[in-house]
This record gives C-alpha cells, sequence and structure tokens, in this order.
C-alpha cells in the first residue's frame, strides 16, 4: 500500500511540469524502436443491432444472413514496422463465420499504432503525447498510486480543447523517472466509426517497454438507420525488436529512398489458410462458451444452406436480384481469372456527381479491365463515360497502358475520346480588336465552336529514381458544333469582329504533334513489390516540363505551333494538424502558323467530377471555362493552407464534423484577363467538402464561385 508520505511528495510536483517531462520523453521514444516483426491475433465479435434493407449497400459491408446478427471472425498476421511509420500486414490465418476476412469498415489501422509519434494513424488522430500537443488538449492528473516496484505512477488526463474527429479524449498512466506508458485508452469518431481502445505496452526493462502488446478495441458502426457493433482483442508476441542504439549509424543517418525491406509482408504473394483447426495452436487464450456457440450456430446454418440449394432454385432467384442492387449502387469487382479482374464504378452513388457554380452538374461512370502476368508486366483498360447537365454535353475516354518494363515504370499508353470544346487562334486574334475596356459576355458569346476527337500514344520511363521521361505524340481532330454564327448575334459585336469570327469556321482542322514531357522528383521514397517498382512521397516540390510542336502534312495536318509549359507542386507539413500546398506554373503558345488551337495540358477545365484534392487543389474554382482556351499564354499561381480550428474553432457544436478548413489564393494572367484573383475558404468532412471563392477581375469585375463534391466512403 502506497504511503502517505509518498503521496504527498509526488502531488508536490508541479502538474505541468510532469507534462513537460512526459511530453520530452516521447519525443525521444517516437523513433527509439527503429524497426520490429511481430505475430498480431485478432479476435472480432460483430454484432448488428439495427439492419434494414439499405445495410448490404454500403461499402465495405459484408452480406448476412436474415437469421444471423452475431458473427466472429479470427486472424492471425505477419507485422513488419519500420521507423518512423511504416506498418506492413500480411494475414497468414483467417477462420470465423464470415465468408471473407470482413469487419467494421476502417477498423484494421487502429492496431498498427505507435504512440509516442505524432499521429496514431498515418496523418489522423493527433496523439496526446505528440511534441506541442497541449495546444490542442488539455490535460489533469486524476490520481498518484506506485507499482509493486514502488515506483510512481501518475494517471493523466486528456481532453480535446475543441472539438474534432482529429483530437482523442481518454487516460493514460506514466511511470515517473523513466516517463514512459504503462497503459492508454482514448474514444474518438472517425467518419461513421466510434471507437474506444485501449492499449497495454510492455513492462519497463524489457524490449517491450515502448511496444503495445496488448490492444482491445470496442467500435461501433451507424450508417442510414443501420448500426452495428464490434468488440476487438488483439495481442502481439515479437519476434525481432531492433533499437536506435543496436542498429548501424549508417543505416540510420543515410538516406535509403528504397523502401522495399519495410514492405517484404505485403509484397508476398502466398495466400492464407483458412484452417479451423489451426487456430488451437494459435490462439493466446481458448474460446469461450459463447464464442463456441457462434461457430456452432455457423456450421448448422451453412449445413442447411447446402440442403435448401438441392431442393429449390430460390436463393440463385436472390442472387441474381442481389446482383443487380449492387451493380447498381455498389462498386463491382468481377474475377475473370487468377490474374484479370473487372470493375466498375456504381451507376448510383453520389460519389459519381459533383455541383459548382462553372460547370453545374455533372456525371461520370467508370469501367476497368486490369491484368498482371508472370513476370509482372501489366496491362489496364479503362472507360470513363460522362454527362455535363448544365453544358448539355457528353463526355467519353478509353484508355490502355501496357507496363513493359515494370522495374523503371516503362509504360505504352495509348487514349482515344473527346475533349472539351474549344475555340481556335483565329477567334482569339478577332477577339483583340475588341477595346480593352470592353467587357464581353462570355454566357452568350459561345467561342466553343469546335467539337474535338482526339488520340494520344505514348512511351513513358523512369530513367532514374525520380526522373521520368515520355515520348509521343497527339492527333487532334476539331469540326465545328452545330450552328455557332448564332451565339455571334446575340453580342453586340463590333461589325468587323463579327465577319472574322465568322469567316474562321472551316469544317475541319487537324493537327498532328509530337510531344515530350519531363517529370522529376527529388528524394523519391518507392518499394519494389516483385519487379515492380511503387513510388510513394518525396519532401521535395516535383518539378514537370511538357513540350509539344505541331507539323504540317501529317494525316492532312495543318497546324503548325509550338507549346511549352513548366509546372511545380509541393506539399509542406507546417505543424501537427496544418498543411500547406503550393504550385506554380507557366504556358506559352510560339511559333505559329496557320490556324492553332490554344488547348494548354496543366492548365484547363475539366467538366466532370475528379474530386477535392485533385492537382492537390491547384485549380480555379470560378473562372469562366472559355478563358483557359483565350489566350496563348498564362502565367498561375496557387497556395492553399489546410487545418482545423480556423474559423469555425468558437461553433463547438458543430465543429467536431468539420475534418479540416482551407484557405486559397489563386492568381493567374494572361491576354485580356491580367490579373485574375480568387479568395476562397472551404470545409472539408468525411460526407461532402465545400468551399466559397471570390474573384477580381482586372480590378473591375467582382465575381462568386463554389464546389460542392461528395466524399463519403472515398477515402
Amino acid at each position: 500500500m502506497l504511503s502517505f508520505p509518498l503521496v504527498m511528495q509526488a502531488r508536490l510536483e508541479a502538474a505541468d511540469s510532469i507534462i513537460s517531462r512526459m511530453h520530452h520523453a516521447a519525443s525521444q521514444y517516437m523513433d527509439f524502436i527503429h524497426e520490429y516483426r511481430a505475430e498480431l491475433y485478432i479476435k472480432a465479435q460483430l454484432d448488428i443491432i439495427k439492419k434494414n434493407r439499405g445495410f448490404r449497400f454500403i461499402p465495405g459491408l459484408f452480406r448476412t444472413p436474415k437469421d444471423a446478427n452475431r458473427f466472429i471472425v479470427e486472424t492471425y498476421s505477419d507485422l513488419h514496422y519500420t521507423a518512423p511509420n511504416i506498418y506492413d500486414q500480411k494475414i497468414k490465418a483467417y477462420t470465423g463465420t464470415l465468408g471473407e476476412a470482413r469487419e467494421i469498415p476502417g477498423i484494421t489501422d487502429y492496431f498498427n499504432v505507435n504512440i509516442y509519434a505524432p499521429y496514431l494513424m498515418g496523418q489522423r488522430l493527433l496523439s496526446p503525447l505528440a511534441p506541442n500537443s497541449n495546444k490542442y488538449y488539455r490535460y489533469a492528473i486524476d490520481s498518484v498510486s506506485c507499482d509493486r516496484q514502488q515506483r510512481i505512477e501518475y494517471h493523466i488526463r486528456f481532453i480535446p480543447r475543441n472539438k474534432s474527429f482529429q483530437l482523442l479524449d481518454g487516460r493514460m498512466t506514466i511511470t515517473e523517472g523513466v516517463w514512459s506508458v504503462r497503459e492508454i485508452s482514448f474514444k474518438g469518431q472517425a467518419d461513421l466509426l466510434l471507437f474506444d481502445c485501449r492499449i497495454t505496452m510492455g513492462d519497463i526493462g524489457t524490449d517491450t517497454e515502448y511496444l503495445p502488446v496488448k490492444n482491445d478495441i470496442n467500435a461501433s458502426f451507424a450508417f442510414a438507420f443501420n448500426i452495428m457493433e464490434g468488440y476487438y482483442e488483439s495481442s502481439l508476441t515479437y519476434k525481432e525488436i531492433h533499437h536506435r542504439r543496436n542498429t548501424p549509424e549508417d543505416s540510420i543517418s543515410k538516406p535509403n529512398y528504397n523502401l522495399t525491406a519495410s514492405f517484404s509482408l505485403q509484397c508476398d504473394r502466398q495466400a492464407y489458410t483458412k484452417d479451423f483447426a489451426r487456430f488451437d495452436s494459435l490462439r493466446p487464450t481458448p474460446l469461450d462458451n459463447s464464442e463456441l456457440y457462434i461457430y456452432k450456430r455457423y456450421k448448422a446454418r451453412m449445413d442447411s444452406m447446402k440442403y435448401i440449394q438441392k431442393e429449390t432454385t430460390q436463393p440463385f432467384k436472390k442472387n441474381i436480384w442481389g446482383s443487380v442492387g449492387d451493380f447498381f449502387l455498389t462498386d463491382s469487382d468481377w474475377k475473370l481469372s487468377n490474374n484479370a479482374t473487372l470493375q466498375n464504378s456504381p451507376f448510383i452513388n453520389p460519389l459519381m456527381f459533383s455541383y459548382s457554380k462553372t460547370t453545374g452538374i455533372a456525371y461520370r461512370q467508370d469501367l476497368k479491365f486490369n491484368t498482371t502476368f508472370r513476370n509482372s508486366q501489366s496491362l489496364h483498360v479503362g472507360t470513363r463515360l460522362g454527362y455535363n447537365f448544365t453544358h448539355n454535353e457528353f463526355y467519353w475516354n478509353v484508355g490502355a497502358e501496357y507496363q513493359y518494363w515494370p522495374e523503371h515504370m516503362g509504360t505504352v499508353k495509348i487514349n482515344v475520346g473527346n475533349g472539351n470544346r474549344i475555340g481556335n487562334s483565329r477567334i482569339i486574334d478577332e477577339l483583340k480588336k475588341i477595346p480593352s475596356d470592353s467587357i464581353i459576355d462570355f454566357d452568350k458569346l459561345n467561342l466553343d465552336l469546335f467539337k474535338d476527337l482526339n488520340f494520344e500514344i505514348s512511351n513513358h520511363l523512369e530513367i532514374t529514381n525520380g526522373l521520368s521521361v515520355g515520348l509521343g505524340f497527339m492527333f487532334h481532330r476539331r469540326t465545328p458544333a452545330e450552328h455557332p454564327e448564332e451565339s455571334f448575334r446575340q453580342v453586340e459585336l463590333p461589325e468587323n469582329v463579327a465577319e472574322g469570327l465568322q469567316a474562321n469556321i472551316r469544317p475541319q482542322y487537324n493537327s498532328f504533334a509530337p510531344r515530350i514531357r519531363v517529370e522529376w522528383t527529388p528524394g523519391q521514397y518507392y518499394y519494389m513489390n516483385g519487379r515492380q517498382k511503387i513510388n510513394l512521397k518525396s519532401r521535395f516540390p516535383t518539378f514537370i516540363v511538357d513540350y509539344e510542336r505541331g507539323l504540317r502534312n501529317i494525316f492532312k495536318s495543318t497546324g503548325v505551333y509550338e507549346r511549352i509549359e513548366f509546372d511545380m507542386q509541393h506539399h509542406i507539413r507546417t505543424g501537427l494538424l496544418s498543411n500547406l500546398y503550393y504550385r506554380i506554373g507557366m504556358g506559352l503558345f510560339t511559333n505559329q502558323e496557320e490556324t492553332y488551337f490554344v488547348d494548354f495540358v496543366n492548365f484547363r477545365k475539366s467538366n466532370l467530377p475528379e474530386g477535392w484534392n485533385d492537382e492537390i487543389g491547384g485549380v480555379f474554382q470560378a473562372l469562366n471555362g472559355r478563358w483557359y482556351n483565350a489566350s496563348p499564354y498564362y502565367v498561375r499561381g496557387h497556395i492553399s493552407y489546410e487545418a482545423p480550428f480556423l474559423v469555425l474553432r468558437h461553433l463547438i457544436k458543430y465543429t467536431n464534423h468539420v475534418q479540416n478548413e482551407r484557405l486559397y489564393l489563386n492568381m493567374l494572367t494572361m491576354d485580356h484577363l491580367g490579373p485574375y484573383f480568387e479568395l476562397g475558404y472551404g470545409i472539408g468532412t468525411f460526407v461532402f467538402d465545400m468551399g466559397l471563392f471570390l474573384s477580381l477581375e482586372n480590378f473591375k469585375q467582382i465575381g462568386f464561385g463554389y464546389k460542392i463534391t461528395f466524399e463519403l466512403f472515398s477515402k
């Protein structure tokens, strides 16, 4: 029993001093473990509390029979950790009362936790042990006790200062002197998942002192009046542990961009076993009576289903209608062979829609075929169909990629499709005759006078790590849209300009252009999956140079021009929960002869939904789409800052549903439009992302734009 003087002495130490020592020690322990290999056993009991007809259409969930609402799942995995935060997990054995290794969506990541890292899972869930985390958490010492060796232990409560899905509420036990964690429990919410975790660390003085040995999780998932709860028990048995002190210095300090060793398990394609009897030797503790009863009911149900299938064809009919429902409402994935799959996106899904002021309502549909060969070569064929309801335009694209040299990402690409409608250079020259102080109503003056059919073939090869070169050619066939002259009558144009516009509409324009694209990312991290090279991340910017030259008299081509573009983009983490993105780009058409079309590669408008973070946010949201093809040059710049608690800090009731807030500054200068500014504010939630933008054209016209995309189940 802890003596009274010892308790008083412990309580006399200032609480803020204890918290400070805790944070300092955590920063030392964060990467103290350089690498480990362990065996991970997980047992999960899943209970369906409430279910309706929509349950089977929730992405990531499993189908359940009507007469069963309780299931059990057991997995046995190899786990490989490499500092700073790389987890490689391979399931070796699985058994349970579900047909496949499925669980509550998103729960798997909660078993790969380094409590001393700034984030408990990837870049999510800020740890209360992170440096400077007292900016986001309040701490209080609940009590003080002693362990069996009479070491003082502090029981500390941590509470978020603001409601957010990024923060946690819980308790932890810290041992004085070593200031390491004995146990930590926390609860929170991530998207539709409510979780309550309790992690037990190893004993002081052992190799597992800074590692979890047990992790129990209670989780609940609710969506559309469907409720499911899960109870997870896990334990780790460590086979190898490498500390910083016994790891060669060169392997730590010298940059090594090849992380294949950290992903060795993920690269292992050996199938896992489903032998129930094998788990008798794998379980740390035997199953209790209630768990054995779940297995017993499952076996009886399977035997009954086999009998029914012999006596009636009704189950087959139900499966047919179930497959039809899945085809319309969920992602479909058909396995054509061991190495080939066919995938399509659901026909009825909010993720296929987007809405903004400039593009209106748009919808797309994707179909993909993928196959791999024995030598790790692969073939990918994809089709994208889309329709923009505001512009009444149908878009389509068919592409194929054959990767013939996977070690160097050597790929041949072929694409054919229709692009955005566009005006040509002669029309741009005629518009230059309009006085600069005139205001053009581009909504009435439709300059998208030509339809575009394009074909591209290219070869891409990574010369050295991070440096890739693409060579190919692009062919365009552009024909007039229906009745383009009608748009000229709707706008009061000078007579000479109107006549010039009508004179520059020919039956067909062809262009043929060889193209080269160089992309360089210094310090590119990667790993090898067999012969396949897979790029990861880099701390440095990505630089892109794209050049093409239009040639005459090839496939009846007439457009002669040169196009060159430069692009640089970078992502910088500026704090525990904040990120800075920036993008700089410029492009120029030069050495033009005859008629050409201003169609940039890095500066173009997409009329189909792509999601919020395409091109790292470096796009214009309020700019009229016709400006993208109205100038032979452009210079652009984008800055985006992302963090929680920027503006909505005081709206406590709603803040927890906002994962991030974003500030945008976009700048553009081009012929007849310069400068152009956009200032935007956006919020990101797990259901949708929304942004509002204020624009200023030529210091005269003030505009307004917005964008909404759906993000539910997309991450």
